[in-house]
């Protein structure tokens, strides 16, 4: 947390950024620093994952498809029809909504995330899509918590080393 706290501001937002892709929300978290502690700085990336406005949702889930990673699910085990399954939902779903396809996988073990991802697109695919903005916003709020606490954690224990 420290070193997360006493970072320089461009720093501390370029680690934010890389949790969640939108400049408003870093900049926000930037702003509000020092956290006590990581409870305190998990909570306020929550509430400011919830005022992200329509076009800082557009741009943190345009940085979504910028990662350098293959779609969501493509390297869990599975068989070659299902893999052309989560092609197809994969298509599907950025031509309907015109953007990624994000869900939180925390907890999911590779075994069962071919068919997670799969399902979650399938079902997803019948939300309209104010409806679908909704869930993908909440999708990318609990994704940037899981980096968040990541991005501290390795920090921190790089430091007391």
């Amino acid at each position: 947390m420290h070193r997360f706290n006493e970072a320089d501001a461009g720093a501390a937002e370029e680690a934010l950024l890389a949790c969640c892709g939108s400049h408003r929300w870093a900049l926000r978290l930037t702003a509000h620093r020092p956290y006590p502690d990581i409870e305190s700085l998990l909570a306020a990336a929550s509430e400011a994952s919830y005022d992200l406005r329509p076009a800082d949702l557009a741009e943190a889930l345009a940085d979504e498809s910028w990662m350098p990673q293959p779609l969501l699910g493509m390297r869990a085990p599975g068989s070659q029809a299902a893999h052309t399954a989560l092609r197809a939902a994969h298509a599907a779903y950025e031509a309907r909504f015109g953007h990624v396809f994000v869900v939180c996988l925390e907890g999911i073990d590779a075994e069962e995330m071919l068919d997670a991802v799969l399902g979650s697109i399938r079902t997803r695919l019948a939300n309209d899509p104010d409806e679908e903005r909704l869930v993908a916003a909440d999708e990318l709020r609990r994704i940037a918590l899981t980096r968040l606490e990541h991005l501290v954690a390795t920090h921190s224990g790089a430091a007391a080393r």
